[in-house]
């Protein structure tokens, strides 16, 4: 357990007899330190006076994970997910060998499996940043990790200069060499990752204050569409009684006709329909643009196509699309860093993504065979293709296990 251990304290059956010294990790930090985005112009405008009182009209970037909008949810979700649900598997030398116990669990005391600790970690990495805290170590490489929540690590230059060597600290603790530092997109000049929610987070905040207001437009039933014209000038005290006359009249008498008097009128205006006040269009474009920034197509997520009907082949296409534009590169840095980290020079862990978008093994089997047949591809150059190489590649590309 090491320094784990010395992190968060072994559990007592007395928490009176802990020891006193015991740390306590701190609060979440809301913002980031304004020295940490040295080199960037951070603007962030100042709420406009109207908004009503509760309603949320600023994004905290990587700190406003407990406010996503329902849009960006499912978009994080996705590609955790689906990258999760990924078989992986060992190469060594560009042959296929018996997976390292952290591939099929990282830390047993923590996570079920692979995929609980992969969806984490990649949920991280897309908010911009992703700390992995090594529990222990065999023969000098991590055999026990876990990921650790951003603000819970405390990234500093080591002689206080920027673009010096980076350090961390879990409280008072210096954790630099067991930790590996997973950043979305870096910068020379930034301690920290930025992600994509980040950059569009005037998107966030309009989805969100969209959102608000269709809840207010339901729970309410909309404005009023209607006013109460009188001919002469009244005092506020005047306007006042009117105006609670006219409620409580209206509430005495449901579904009866209003009767006015004494110079007064009823003004109105046409009711506009449950999808104008909505602003429907608007919140569609919104959330589309954070799907976007998210990397997923927005038909994945729900969201109207924009174009004629979808057939099977152009939503193939998408899933394709969506692998080879999103899902690819982020597989890619995410497990190119964990392996020159965890393993040896000679070894890499990869992630079999064909599982999410490669064709039936009927049609790939009849690819192969054509080709064979014109003498352009031999049998060993398919079992190359397919993976197929080393005594445990059956089982690993399908993440099943020898028996």
């Amino acid at each position: 357990m090491g320094v784990w251990s010395n992190l968060f304290g072994q559990k007592t059956e007395n928490r009176a007899e802990a020891p006193s010294d015991e740390w306590n990790p701190p609060a979440p930090r809301l913002t980031f330190p304004v020295e940490e985005r040295a080199g960037a112009t951070v603007m962030q405008p100042a709420d406009w006076p109207g908004w009503p009182d509760g309603w949320e009209t600023q994004w905290d970037g990587p700190s406003g994970f407990g406010t996503l909008v329902d849009t960006a949810w499912t978009c994080l979700d996705l590609n955790a997910s689906v990258l999760a649900s990924l078989p992986i598997y060992h190469v060594q030398r560009d042959r296929i060998v018996a997976p390292t116990p952290w591939m099929i669990d990282p830390d047993p005391e923590v996570y079920s499996d692979w995929s609980e600790f992969a969806n984490e970690l990649f949920w991280d990495f897309q908010m911009g940043e992703a700390f992995l805290f090594a529990a222990d170590f065999d023969r000098g490489y991590p055999s026990r990790m876990r990921v650790i929540p951003p603000w819970l690590v405390t990234p500093e230059w080591e002689d206080g200069q920027v673009g010096s060597r980076r350090t961390y600290r879990i409280g008072a603790l210096d954790v630099t060499d067991q930790i590996l530092h997973l950043r979305y997109r870096s910068r020379f000049d930034r301690l920290r990752g930025i992600g994509p929610l980040e950059a569009g987070g005037a998107r966030m905040v309009a989805a969100r204050v969209l959102s608000r207001y269709v809840t207010e437009i339901a729970e309410t039933g909309g404005r009023p569409i209607y006013w109460l014209e009188v001919e002469k000038k009244l005092t506020k005290p005047e306007a006042d009684d009117l105006l609670e006359q006219w409620v409580e009249s209206r509430a005495r008498n449901l579904g009866k006709p209003a009767v006015m008097s004494g110079g007064a009128t009823l003004g109105n205006m046409p009711i506009p329909s449950a999808k104008d006040m909505a602003l429907v269009e608007l919140a569609q474009f919104t959330d589309s643009r954070i799907a976007v920034m998210l990397g997923v197509p927005p038909f994945l997520a729900g969201l109207p196509s924009g174009g004629d009907s979808m057939t099977y082949s152009n939503v193939s296409s998408l899933f394709d699309f969506h692998d080879r534009s999103s899902l690819r590169p982020k597989a890619r840095r995410v497990l190119s860093a964990l392996s020159n980290w965890a393993l040896p020079g000679s070894s890499r862990v990869e992630m079999n993504r064909d599982e999410y978008t490669r064709p039936a093994p009927l049609e790939r089997a009849q690819y192969y065979t054509q080709l064979h047949s014109i003498q352009a591809i031999s049998p060993e150059e398919v079992r190359t293709m397919e993976r197929l190489h080393g005594d445990v590649a059956p089982s690993a590309l399908t993440g099943g296990t020898d028996s």
